[in-house]
């Protein structure tokens, strides 16, 4: 696992930072301070990307759509087979989280 390289106490900060967020505008706050605006989209294509590829999206299909490159399709298409299975989860957390808010 790579992120093992990165552990530390800078990053477990950042983490915690983020996990002490308490709704969608202070992300957005949050993340309008600490990143460039390009970084923030490149964080949410990648998440975009991965949705599609759960959905059987080609990469034509997700390269029109998204903007995103063959190299990033093919990076996060590997994170889906090989990594830590964090966008599936979190993919499904989201799916969970819509549902509930279609019955409200």
């Amino acid at each position: 696992m790579q992120i093992d390289k990165l552990r530390g106490k800078e990053l477990d900060q950042l983490f915690k930072a983020i996990l002490s967020l308490r709704d969608i505008e202070e992300c957005y706050e949050f993340f309008d301070d600490l990143c460039t605006i390009n970084e923030i989209q490149s964080l949410a294509q990648r998440l975009e990307v991965a949705r599609m590829l759960q959905n059987g999206s080609t990469y034509q299909k997700i390269e029109t759509e998204t903007g995103a490159s063959t190299a990033t399709i093919s990076r996060v298409k590997r994170c889906l087979h090989y990594g830590n299975d964090s966008y599936q989860m979190a993919l499904e957390r989201l799916r969970e989280e819509e549902e509930k808010e279609k019955q409200q």
